[in-house]
């Protein structure tokens, strides 16, 4: 009996030790402080930015025209090829006209003949030797031979095609010795100096558009190419379909690579202003209401703030409240943290290192 109640005793004194050393390792855990979470942080800082307005527009020449005939003639002579720059007034197209520079050199001779008469009975008047009525009479022939050049003259005017304005030619439609009539089209005429961008706002934005506005257009024709101009007018009346009214910009072109009827892809900047800019990922939406956790510089502690936001940029949105400039805000690490929790800052994104270089940077090295 006594043999039996021994090893009864010593195993109640071995579960009786571990017991204790269980207890002891479980006060020892809860009294040492929790680890420190490692995090990514970024730091507040203040930048320029403005408000951007994306549209789609189509270009047309600063001034364009399609050159016709005004009269029925037999074109005698082109000047002009296919896509030549010419000059205001320059002439383009002549058409047959042989009788009426035989009428004007005839009305020439009869406005010269009608003024030496005029001058002539002018000073008979003077001496009292022509009456009032014979000068009032040869007055009326000289200004209606005047008349009849001028008339003449329009005629002849007629008969050639000039270039309103400078510009490109588009394709020539005509050849010497075809017969055109009143419609018939010649060629286009561009202004391509300087280029007309007509795209649609919505309306929402009419409180922030205004002329001189800075405008920036990309086309997929010369990608990598940026076209700066600025707005020039907005229309009168806004589309009560799309609720959206048309703006005209003004886009420079001294190299005449933009061409009329090209779609270009807009962005209107307005605004500018400094404010805290922070990553996307910085945010923590909860409905409405939008948080980020900044880091104490103190002790590491996190801290739960709310923030009001405002323009948002591709990765990027504005801080309109709720911060300061300086301050540690976690970029990577929001699920793993709670306010007054203690933290390590493994690394400070500044937004130009690649996540996996960060990844591998040793955490000493990383702190602010």
């Amino acid at each position: 009996m006594r043999n039996h109640d021994m090893p009864m005793k010593t195993r109640s004194s071995q579960a009786l030790a571990m017991a204790l050393m269980v207890f002891s390792s479980i006060a020892i855990a809860a009294a040492a402080p929790p680890a420190a979470t490692p995090v990514f942080v970024t730091k507040a800082e203040t930048q320029s930015i403005e408000d951007r307005i994306e549209a789609l527009g189509t270009l047309r020449a600063n001034e364009s025209v399609e050159l016709t005939a005004s009269v029925t003639e037999t074109v005698t002579a082109i000047s002009f090829d296919d896509g030549d720059r010419v000059e205001a007034g320059q002439v383009l197209v002549e058409m047959t006209s042989g009788e009426e520079h035989a009428q004007l050199e005839e009305a020439r001779v009869t406005v010269d003949e009608a003024e030496r008469q005029y001058q002539r009975i002018k000073s008979l008047r003077a001496q009292q030797s022509a009456s009032e009525s014979q000068l009032d009479e040869q007055r009326r022939v000289w200004e209606a031979s005047r008349a009849r050049l001028a008339a003449i003259e329009s005629r002849l005017a007629d008969r050639l095609i000039r270039a309103p304005f400078a510009g490109v030619v588009g394709l020539r439609n005509v050849s010497v010795g075809a017969l055109v009539t009143p419609g018939d089209l010649i060629t286009t005429l561009d202004d391509d100096s300087v280029m007309k961008l007509d795209f649609p706002v919505p309306a929402v934005y009419l409180a922030i558009i205004r002329p001189e506005m800075p405008v920036k257009a990309v086309t997929r024709t010369w990608q990598g190419r940026i076209f700066e101009g600025f707005v020039k007018s907005i229309d009168s009346r806004v589309d009560p379909v799309t609720r959206t009214v048309i703006v005209r910009a003004l886009l420079s072109n001294p190299d005449h690579a933009l061409r009329p009827g090209m779609l270009m892809q807009i962005e209107l900047f307005s605004a500018q202003r400094q404010v805290i800019v922070l990553p996307e990922e910085c945010l923590v939406a909860e409905g409405q209401k939008h948080f980020v956790f900044v880091v104490s510089a103190d002790d590491s502690t996190v801290q739960r703030r709310q923030v009001r936001i405002g323009t948002r940029r591709p990765g990027e949105v504005e801080i309109v409240e709720g911060l300061t400039d300086g301050e540690l805000v976690i970029t990577d690490g929001t699920l793993k943290v709670r306010p007054g929790a203690q933290v390590s800052i493994h690394a400070v994104d500044d937004g130009t290192t690649p996540l996996h270089q960060l990844l591998e940077q040793p955490e000493s090295a990383s702190q602010p």
